[in-house]
């Protein structure tokens, strides 16, 4: 298809001496952007309007994100018939069947840090507040590693910092020595503590969206259903719904950052064709409303590069203040085209430098409705300031399609949502499933009766002694700390009674025979009894007629033997030997003696006892 470079865009009409003639822009003067700003309800979304239908029915490709909604459902209705199947209606609220969109999807190497510097410039601009040079560093770190590791999403952001295989899984397919240096010397070196510090501000935040259904079945699916490049090559239309009201602040400033960045980078990749190739490839036309909510850092990235891709801008917004300096710097430096309807005092400041002398600041805040104040670019050159007044809308057409549109962009570009929501869930399972584990049966063990043996000394740290060498040794006599042990064994010990000391006297053998008259000798017999008494009885008469008168009857002192002691029983069951009884105490006896030596002396009263036997 052949490109008109002087084909026009209407949109607006002069009101110089009462003459309106509608004029507008070329299309080789809208690739260096168009910037429109002016308070609420001055005519801004109608001069949108008004532009984007004129591209719908040119056949050109283009991309419209709303942050209202009216808007977008607007564009539907003049979508005609031989188109219906070119709209992409992205509406995150449709949550029966949500659009795949994976920002982090097939992202090459030379683009990866675009990709990352627009997403955290996003999520910069969200947590303001709340945004720290810790945090940052670590979620730097987390998108460079996931956009190396393919099939990636967003969700996989807190699943990196909560999840160790997925971590490991992940950290693998790492390239990027300082990336992966990172994540193995640094945070891998992270306590429990500090990795409890840093991280779940991060997870807080980033739960915050991937923690609804609506965000997470859009962003949470690793395929995108379409390819923005292949939009823009083939004139597609992209309409894009992000009601506030519907979607939330947060969740559509989100979207509509990361699209931003997705168009950007789609616009990039035509790098690789070659001059003749890029020359042939058909504009691209962008708007944006309320772009200061999706604004960041990155955009003046956009503003200065997207024109040699052949993407062009067309923004509006309410009130300069709402842009970053940065941002700021680069509207304004870039811009081709500048519209001004009623603004305040403050932007009038700003304006006046750009619109004098031909007007100042207190005409800038004196327009009317639909009155604009503009600056524009003729064939590459910028024009003198001068007044106009913008287009009234556009008919609407007799018959709408947006019933047919929106059916016709499910079927391309949806899923039903149980089976998003299928391949999310079969996402987050484990990588290693968790083991099942199942009690071991032991063997059956007999019981069997204890045996007897000596307890074991305990393991203390030096050998204990027994009693007597406790007793005697010097370092018995200094306290020692003795290790108790764990468990106490109880053993019973029997202490013997002490044997009470035995006096014995040295008496004869012979001496106790005789003495005895109920032992016999082996071989008694009962006829010799009678001899013996009378032996006995003479033996008395003798010793009577012999003996000196009467005297005390001297008995001879018993020696006493040395008494046995008997030391109690040591703990370890070592045998204590007690001493042997000595010579001194325990005579040996000659028995041959003892029976011929005749007693020197009997008691009395022994013979007597045996005479009164019978």
């Amino acid at each position: 298809m052949l490109h008109d470079d002087n084909k026009v865009t209407y949109f607006a009409q002069t009101d110089s001496r009462n003459k309106r003639i509608p004029f507008g822009i070329k299309r080789r003067d809208r690739s260096r952007h168009m910037y429109v700003v002016g308070k609420t309800g001055m005519g801004k979304s109608t001069l949108l309007e008004n532009m984007a239908i004129q591209d719908i029915r040119n056949g050109e490709g283009m991309a419209f994100i709303d942050p209202h909604g009216k808007t977008a459902e607007l564009l539907l209705d003049y979508i005609p018939e031989e188109r219906m199947k070119d709209v992409l209606y992205f509406a995150p609220f449709d949550m029966e069947y949500p659009i795949s969109f994976n920002v982090m999807e097939d992202v090459g190497v030379d683009k990866r840090h675009l990709v990352v510097n627009g997403l955290m410039s996003t999520f910069e601009k969200i947590w303001e507040d709340m945004w720290s040079a810790r945090m940052a560093y670590i979620l730097n770190n987390t998108l460079l590693a996931l956009l190396e590791h393919p099939g990636s999403t967003l969700l996989g952001i807190n699943r990196m910092l909560a999840d160790k295989e997925y971590r490991k899984l992940v950290v693998a397919n790492v390239k990027d020595p300082s990336v992966k240096s990172f994540w193995i010397d640094e945070f891998g070196k992270y306590t429990d503590k500090y990795a409890a510090e840093a991280t779940p501000a991060i997870q807080n935040k980033v739960g915050q969206f991937t923690s609804n259904p609506l965000i997470r079945n859009i962003i949470g699916q690793t395929v995108s259903s379409f390819d923005i490049r292949k939009i823009m090559d083939e004139r597609k239309i992209m309409i894009i719904n992000l009601s506030k009201g519907r979607v939330g602040e947060g969740n559509a400033n989100l979207l509509g950052s990361m699209l931003i960045t997705k168009i950007y980078l789609a616009a990039m990749s035509r790098a690789d064709a070659s001059e003749s190739a890029l020359h042939k490839l058909p504009n691209f036309y962008l708007y944006v409303d309320e772009f200061q909510s999706f604004a960041n850092k990155s955009f003046a990235d956009i503003l200065s590069e997207a024109r040699k891709y052949k993407l062009n801008l067309t923004i509006t917004h309410q009130y300069i203040e709402q842009m970053e300096e940065e941002v700021r710097d680069a509207v304004f430096g870039n811009v081709g085209t500048m519209v001004t309807f009623r603004v305040g005092a403050f932007d009038a400041e700003v304006l006046e430098k750009e619109f004098a002398p031909q007007f100042t600041a207190e005409d800038l805040v004196n327009l009317g409705i639909y009155q604009v104040y503009l600056k524009l670019m003729i064939d590459g050159v910028g024009s003198q300031p001068f007044s106009a007044t913008t287009l009234p809308p556009i008919e609407r057409p007799s018959v709408s399609l947006r019933e047919q549109v929106i059916q016709s962009s499910r079927s391309i570009f949806s899923a039903p949502r149980a089976k998003v929501e299928e391949a999310i869930r079969l996402w987050h399972q484990p990588l290693v499933p968790v083991p099942v584990f199942k009690p071991v049966e032991k063997p059956l063990i007999k019981k069997e009766e204890p045996a007897t043996f000596a307890v074991p000394r305990p393991a203390f740290s030096k050998p204990m002694l027994t009693h007597r060498e406790a007793a005697f040794t010097p370092e018995s006599r200094r306290r020692e700390h003795v290790p108790v042990p764990l468990s106490p064994v109880s053993v019973p010990v029997s202490v013997p009674t002490p044997t009470p000391t035995i006096s014995i006297s040295p008496v004869s053998l012979s001496q106790l025979k005789a003495a005895d008259p109920l032992k016999k000798p082996k071989g008694m017999q009962m006829e010799n009894l009678a001899e013996l008494r009378k032996a006995l009885s003479t033996l008395l008469k003798d010793k009577e007629a012999d003996k000196p008168p009467p005297s005390p009857l001297k008995r001879e002192e018993p020696k006493t033997a040395p008494t046995a002691v008997t030391a109690p029983r040591p703990f370890n069951d070592e045998k204590v030997l007690v001493p042997p009884i000595s010579k001194d105490a325990r005579p040996e006896h000659n028995l041959s003696q003892d029976q011929n030596a005749k007693p020197k002396e009997i008691p009395e009263e022994v013979l007597r006892k045996i005479l009164k036997v019978d």
